[in-house]
């Protein structure tokens, strides 16, 4: 048995990478993490040592002893994965909240396999880069059953600045799915506004707080211009990604019959960073194209 120190929620986290350990340490210092899991075995037991928490060898015995199974994880299948394992060790009434960008048929099809254990899931993507979930200001996008949500609200409280219902089992992902289009489209015209501004030898100090003040002003120009032009590309949300990101917006704009210009255009650009040897990189090395035109 885990040992914690709160009597009403017992979270597990499961994906502890550059989103999911910031924000498993605001669940460890409010006092309701019991477990954490990752698929490096290491990793987790140097979390574990670090929130005073629990790892289990396996994700079944987590899935036993937590109410709450919070998931952050890179693939669809990891999720359905876990999924599987949780809805077979689980007890009935727990929930599990995944944080993890996948397609909201994914989201479904999870939702499906817990409920037949009477487990319930939330789809709760979250949007504010490596920051908001270090600083614990992320926006979270819920989709789910009203109740579930209500029950893991302390949870979510924990690492978001702004949690919105957005209707059933898959429109946070759906929401997700937008917020992606919109990352994506505001990275090329920053990424090729700012690499113009180089060539006309334009003062980066002077040019970026005004550009800032101005229509043009948005969260991306404020937390990666300087870093780009400065050819940091370490410094938060990776391109291979959002890459994975948009192959799954791209299904989603073709059966809604939209168009898919932005999607397609950074599709494009980023494969062939990715080629490059650049997947690791922030999104932000999408300059790195643009200079060379």
């Amino acid at each position: 048995m885990f040992d914690t120190n709160d009597t009403n929620i017992r979270a597990g986290f499961i994906g502890l990478g550059a989103m999911g350990l910031p924000m498993a340490g605001h669940l460890a210092r409010a006092g309701l993490l019991c477990a954490v899991w990752n698929r490096t075995p290491a990793k987790a037991m140097e979390a574990a040592r670090e929130f005073g928490v629990a790892a289990p060898a396996e994700v079944a015995e987590l899935a036993r002893e937590c109410k709450v199974i919070a998931l952050c994880v890179p693939a669809d299948g990891d999720v359905l994965e876990l999924a599987s394992i949780i809805a077979a060790n689980a007890k009935s009434g727990t929930v599990v909240v995944d944080h993890s960008t996948v397609s909201s048929v994914t989201a479904k099809a999870a939702h499906a396999a817990l409920a037949a254990h009477g487990i319930a899931f939330i789809d709760a993507p979250v949007s504010g880069g490596v920051e908001g979930a270090k600083n614990g200001r992320l926006s979270v996008m819920v989709g789910g059953d009203a109740d579930a949500l209500v029950r893991v609200r302390p949870v979510l409280d924990c690492y978001g600045a702004k949690i919105n219902h957005m209707g059933a089992v898959g429109a946070g992902q759906n929401t997700k799915a937008v917020n992606q289009v919109l990352v994506a489209g505001i990275a090329q015209a920053v990424c090729e506004g700012l690499a113009l501004s180089e060539k006309l030898g334009l003062d980066p100090q002077t040019l970026l707080p005004t550009l800032g003040a101005g229509a043009a002003g948005n969260w991306f120009l404020e937390k990666r211009g300087a870093t780009m032009l400065a050819d940091e590309f370490k410094v938060g949300f990776k391109l291979a990604l959002l890459h994975k990101d948009l192959k799954i917006v791209r299904e989603l704009a073709r059966d809604a019959g939209t168009d898919r210009s932005v999607i397609e255009k950074s599709l494009s650009d980023y494969a062939v960073l990715i080629a490059q040897g650049h997947g690791d990189d922030d999104i932000s090395a999408l300059i790195r194209l643009k200079r060379k035109g």
